[in-house]
């Protein structure tokens, strides 16, 4: 009888009999709800219409145009990737590439063990004058490049305080234009770069390291740890995010930098400091071959995004 009753039930029924039939009464959304979230959407419109408008649409015309052959004037004709085929047949790119990696040795690598110094000695007994230190270091980053570059400019000139100094301390056989010297322009432009990044770094650090827990330490010295231990074992795990931030951030600034090499160098001497930024500006402004440039600048995003990828998987937080 239970059987004749179950199966007289249809499949809809039945599926209603065991709690099924959800869609039919699932709870509708209150229209509080709705009008909440189409708040929020406004909210979020006017920050989204200017990425859009100057982040996503500049980068998809910059692809466009590299696809074309146009001088900026006359109509643009479709070239395919002939432009890529150009860019990778000229040795001035990978010549520009080393520059810009060894460029990360001066830009990232110093600046940040830099910055891991600056803050050891800044956590450890230098409390007093913190804020000093902060603004003497940060300084730096406030001024724009091409004022730093006009002014370390002069500072490496022949009569420069470089030479002057190194005159000074019985070093006079050594002075030289260093942004004009062949072998060492590309060091005394990473030296520049040293300069306004080892900054940042510390600020980063020393923010992420006043975020660790004093108890800590307080347990590292009751286990008897030195001030190097502390710093290795209690201030480098609490300031790794900062790390990989630093890293990144200056990583593009070395592969992407332009007005400081313009203003110094300008690429000289003989090419000896060309960067793909440089490059990227001489096709489009002085050859007028747009597609060119627009096509060098897609392969420097390639080369940015893949290195600073891979800068964010090796310093990953595993943890």
């Amino acid at each position: 009888m239970a059987r004749e009753l179950t199966s007289s039930v249809s499949p809809p029924r039945a599926h209603e009999a065991r709690g099924g039939g959800r869609a039919a009464h699932a709870p509708t959304r209150p229209p509080r709800w709705r009008g909440r979230r189409a708040r929020g959407w406004l909210y979020v419109l006017p920050a989204l219409a200017v990425y859009l408008g100057f982040a996503i649409w500049p980068a998809l015309n910059t692809l466009r145009l590299s696809l074309l052959t146009w001088d900026g004037i006359l109509p643009a004709t479709w070239a395919g990737f002939d432009n890529y085929v150009e860019i990778f047949q000229d040795s001035a790119l990978y010549e520009a590439i080393l520059h810009s990696l060894v460029l990360i040795i001066f830009f990232s690598f110093i600046p940040i063990g830099v910055g891991l110094l600056m803050t050891a000695l800044l956590m450890g007994k230098v409390r007093r004058g913190m804020t000093f230190f902060r603004v003497v270091f940060f300084l730096p980053q406030v001024l724009p490049l091409v004022a730093v570059g006009i002014t370390w400019r002069w500072l490496y000139s022949d009569s420069g305080v470089v030479n002057q100094f190194l005159d000074l301390v019985g070093l006079g056989a050594i002075t030289r234009a260093w942004l004009g010297d062949y072998q060492l322009a590309l060091i005394a432009l990473g030296l520049i770069g040293t300069w306004v990044m080892s900054g940042l770094c510390m600020m980063l650090f020393l923010t992420g390291a006043q975020k660790i827990d004093p108890s800590l330490y307080e347990a590292a010295k009751l286990d008897g740890a030195g001030s190097f231990r502390q710093f290795r074992h209690v201030t480098l795990p609490g300031v790794r995010r900062e790390i990989t931030v630093a890293g990144v951030i200056t990583t593009i600034a070395a592969l992407a930098s332009f007005d400081l090499v313009f203003v110094t160098t300008n690429g000289g001497p003989a090419g000896q400091t060309n960067v793909p930024g440089l490059l990227v500006y001489r096709l489009a402004f002085n050859e007028g071959d747009i597609g060119g440039a627009s096509a060098l600048a897609v392969v420097l995003t390639v080369i940015v995004v893949a290195v600073v990828s891979a800068v964010r998987y090796f310093t990953r937080d595993e943890s």
